[in-house]
This record gives C-alpha cells, structure tokens and sequence, in this order.
C-alpha cells in the first residue's frame, strides 16, 4: 500500500533515482547536476511537491515549481513520473488530489502543465481533473554538428555585445508570444550565472537579443524589434551565441505553434520540429475567507 506525503524531507539523491527510474524510456537522461539546474529554474518547492513511496521506496511524485503566471500565483508541474512497474495504478491522479488542499493553503490560484500531444492518455487523464488546453507549443532539437547557420548579411550599423537581464522590459516588447514557464524573465533569473546573454545593437539601441544556457544547449529566447527585422540580425545573433554553447545538441523548447516566424527561421538552419506539446491550466479556487 502506496503512502502520499511531501517531498520536503526527501533527500534529492532519491528524486534523482526515482526521476530517472520513471523517464529511462525518453531520449533524454539527466545527470544530477542537469536534474538540479533545472528543478531550480523551474522554481521547485519541495514542500509543495509529493510523492507516493512503497516500503519507504519512491515510485511516483509530482515536483512543482511556485511562481507567478497571468499576474497569479501558480504552481506549475516540472516533472510527473511514476516507474513502470508501478504505473496502471492511477498514482499521477492521486498524488495531485493529494496536493491540492496543501496548494490552495499555499494561496496558489492556478496549476499550470505541459504535455506531449501524443501522449492522449495523459490528455485526456488531466481533461478530466479540470485542466484546459490554453496553447500548443514546438519544440525542437538538433545536433550542433547539424546545423547550418544562414548565410544572411547584415548592416554593419549592427553589432552584438553582452547584455544582463537589466534590460529584460525592452527585450519585452520585441515578442511575439509570452515564453513559457521555463523560458520565462523568472525563470531565468533564479539562477541568471547559469545563462549566456547577447543583445544586438544599432548604436545604443537595443534591437534584438538571444538567450542560452550553454550547459545545457536550451536556447529560451531569441527575439528582435519589428522596426528591424528580415535585417539578418536573429541569424548574426544565433551565429555568435553558438560559440557559447557546451552541449552537443540546441533545444528550443516550448515556441507557440502559431508563431510561424521563428520556426521558418529554425527551419533555415536546419533545425526541423521535433514534437509538440500542449500548455494546460487549471484553476485552484482559494478558500473563502469568512473572516468579519
């Protein structure tokens, strides 16, 4: 018989085993150091995250980052797993019914996911515990050895230099959709040492800017002003953050499936879409406080 408690007291040396236990079947594996890298950018609580442990062993959890999403405070689901030869039993339902009085003490308004688009299953599972579609994403991965950066030219009123997120509510306003939880100003920012940031400039004007977390080869952003696009500064941009990166592949995680700009851009370099993903939400009504 399964037990349902916080992961507050759990020692990450067991997250990191039950993690990859339950994800040993995806493409991609997670070194401790990549695991802890990225529950921290993610905002992981673990207070408010749980797990289902049988004979004290781990073999299902949900880990739940807190931020804010739509000016709300949201809890958003970084990792859900369940090892195989426990799953069938329903733990991912009932660890989330498990948490969500402890969510809504924790004043969080709304849970936000994401979910492969394939994975109907899983769908149709969070469907029916309330949860609405709100985008469909891409994403893509190539190796760097595959890619082949455009040959475009630029104005050479053009030049690229370092930047910090001092200059985040300018790089705002180049978007053309919200990034998501994990390519977000926040997230970014809770560990910012972590993250390689240029910016394209027409004198001193900020007019573009990339965003890499070398170590891992995940590029979260890469936007330019409208007043200065089709100039061939995203590619000058994607060329020079290139030598920053450490990984042997680029991941772009999580582009609105309806921002055609960027992924005809990708497709220039030869980074086709991998798969996609759906953004789901639900709401978390706070308790009534009946206070006079």
């Amino acid at each position: 018989m399964e037990i349902i408690k916080s992961l507050q007291n759990t020692a990450f040396d067991t997250l990191y085993i039950a993690f990859n236990e339950a994800f040993k079947d995806y493409e991609t594996q997670w070194t401790k150091e990549e695991l802890q890298a990225m529950l921290h950018r993610r905002g992981f609580v673990p207070e408010l995250s749980f797990g289902a442990f049988e004979k004290g062993k781990l073999i299902a959890f949900t880990l739940n980052g807190v931020g804010f999403y739509k000016n709300a405070r949201t809890a958003y689901d970084t990792g859900t797993g369940t090892i195989k030869e426990y799953r069938g039993k329903g733990l991912a339902t009932k660890i989330f019914a498990h948490s969500l009085p402890y969510l809504k003490e924790a004043n969080i308004e709304t849970y936000l996911l994401e979910v492969l688009q394939h994975n109907t299953k899983a769908i149709s599972i969070y469907k029916n515990m309330g949860f609405k579609t709100e985008r469909a994403f891409n994403y893509f991965v190539q190796k760097v050895g595959n890619i082949k950066v455009a040959d475009r030219q630029w104005d050479p009123i053009y030049f690229i230099r370092s930047v910090d997120l001092s200059e985040y509510k300018i790089m705002k306003s180049f978007f053309d959709f919200t990034p998501s939880w994990q390519n977000s100003f926040d997230a970014i920012n809770r560990k910012a040492e972590d993250f390689k940031i240029l910016g394209a400039f027409n004198d001193n004007e900020l007019v573009g800017h990339c965003i890499l977390e070398p170590k891992s080869g995940d590029l979260t952003q890469i936007a330019v002003s409208k007043l200065h696009r089709r100039k061939g500064i995203a590619s000058l941009l994607f060329k020079e953050i290139l030598n920053y990166n450490q990984h042997h592949s680029i991941k772009i995680i999580n582009t609105q499936t309806d921002c055609h700009s960027i992924t005809a851009f990708l497709a220039s370099n030869n980074i086709g879409i991998t798969g996609n993903q759906f953004e789901m939400i639900k709401e978390i009504h706070l308790p009534v406080n009946n206070t006079v």
